[in-house]
């Protein structure tokens, strides 16, 4: 027997998972909560509500052509766009990104590929901090 307060978790949940199936294509920009797999195409942007927890799944075979913003991001297809993922983004091994990835942690595992930049997006100004070690280093050396 369920309690009230495991019945109204359930109660919330409800309808938290979207799924475009495989034979679905998608033309428009979708804003989601949840989780959203996609297996099919969409061809738009695909944007988590803001403060959400949401994440999105893009299957071996699914396809997105648009940019990415979520916090949660699992990419197992193929992304024509920039992809910016908050918290945590996995590039499975048949996930391909063509455009930049923007960050706070990312996997990779082999087999992936992004065919653009890969920015942290935590550190301010990479290209500073970079030249800056260099210069530590040549004044290390002479």
């Amino acid at each position: 027997m369920l309690n009230k307060k495991s019945e109204s978790a359930m109660a919330s949940n409800a309808g938290s998972h979207t799924l475009i199936s495989t034979t679905t294509t998608v033309n428009g920009d979708i804003h989601f909560d949840g989780e959203l797999i996609i297996e099919g195409r969409v061809v738009g942007k695909v944007l988590a509500e803001e403060g959400s927890e949401a994440q999105l799944r893009v299957a071996e075979g699914g396809s997105i052509e648009g940019d990415v913003e979520v916090p949660l991001a699992v990419i197992n297809g193929s992304v024509n766009g920039n992809v910016r993922a908050s918290k945590h983004m996995e590039l499975a091994a048949r996930g391909v990104v063509n455009g930049n990835v923007f960050y706070n942690l990312i996997e990779m595992v082999m087999g992936s590929a992004v065919n653009g930049s890969l920015t942290r997006m935590d550190q301010e100004e990479p290209e500073i901090a970079l030249l800056e070690l260099d210069k530590d280093k040549e004044s290390s050396i002479g």
